[in-house]
C-alpha cells in the first residue's frame, strides 16, 4: 500500500487539503482552533511542503485565517460572513440554474426530482442522504453550465456553505421545506423551464438565509 509519505508531492498535499476541508467543514475543527504547520503535518504524515500547500488553499478558500504573525487558525463565521455568502450564492446559483434548464440532461434532473420526493427525514441516515442528493444537485448543474469560471466561483462558495448547512440539521421543518425547494428546482430544470428554475433557487435562497439568521448560536 503507497502510503501518505510515498505519494508525490501534490498527492500528500491534496490529501491533507481534503482531511482538514473535511474537519473544518464537519466542525471537528471548530472556529478559533489553531491549525498550526508543524503539529498538523506530523498529526497527518506528510512533509511540511505539502502541508504548507494544503494551508495556503484553505486560506485562500478563507477557511484559516492569520490571527497572528505565528498563528493560523480556522476562519469563525458570523451573521455578515452568512449574508455576503448569500449575497453571492443567489447571484451565482440562480443564473447557473437558468443555464442548467437551457443546457442539461433533462433526465438527470428529473432522477434527481424523483429521488428527492422519496426523502424523508426521520433519521440522521435521511438527512445524509438528503445532502447526497443536494450535492449531486450541484454536480449536476455545474456539468449542465459547462462554464468554467462560475463553477470555480461557486466550488468556493459551496467550501462554506458545508459550515453553515451544519446549523440546519436541528431544524426539521426547514429541512423539510429545503427538500421541497430543491425539489421544485431540479424539476423546474427538467422541464427546461429557467425562469421557474432561477425564481426557485431565489425563494429557497431567501428561506435558508432567514432560517439561518434566526440561529442563536450564530455570532453577530
Amino acid at each position: 500500500m503507497v502510503t501518505v509519505e510515498q505519494q508525490s508531492p501534490g498527492k500528500a498535499s491534496d490529501r491533507a487539503y481534503a482531511t482538514l476541508l473535511d474537519e473544518i467543514q464537519s466542525g471537528s475543527l471548530p472556529a478559533g482552533a489553531v491549525v498550526a504547520e508543524a503539529e498538523q503535518a506530523a498529526r497527518l504524515g506528510v512533509s511540511r511542503t505539502p502541508m504548507r500547500e494544503a494551508l495556503r488553499r484553505l486560506a485562500t478558500d478563507g477557511l484559516i485565517v492569520q490571527q497572528s504573525p505565528r498563528v493560523t487558525v480556522v476562519a469563525g463565521i458570523d451573521k455578515a460572513d452568512i449574508r455576503a455568502l448569500f449575497e453571492i450564492r443567489r447571484a451565482l446559483e440562480e443564473s447557473a440554474a437558468r443555464l442548467a434548464a437551457e443546457r442539461g440532461d433533462a433526465a438527470v434532473f428529473r432522477a434527481i426530482a424523483d429521488e428527492l420526493a422519496g426523502v424523508h427525514l426521520e433519521r440522521d441516515a435521511d438527512r445524509d442522504r438528503y445532502y447526497e442528493l443536494i450535492g449531486r444537485l450541484d454536480r449536476a448543474i455545474d456539468d449542465a453550465i459547462a462554464n468554467d469560471y462560475i463553477a470555480s466561483a461557486l466550488r468556493t462558495v459551496r467550501a462554506h456553505l458545508v459550515r453553515v448547512r451544519r446549523l440546519a440539521r436541528d431544524h426539521p421543518e426547514r429541512l423539510a421545506a429545503s427538500v421541497a425547494e430543491h425539489r421544485t428546482i431540479a424539476r423546474a430544470i427538467a422541464d427546461r423551464d429557467g425562469s421557474l428554475a432561477s425564481h426557485a433557487t431565489h425563494v429557497h435562497l431567501h428561506n435558508a438565509l432567514a432560517s439561518i439568521l434566526q440561529n442563536p448560536d450564530i455570532e453577530g
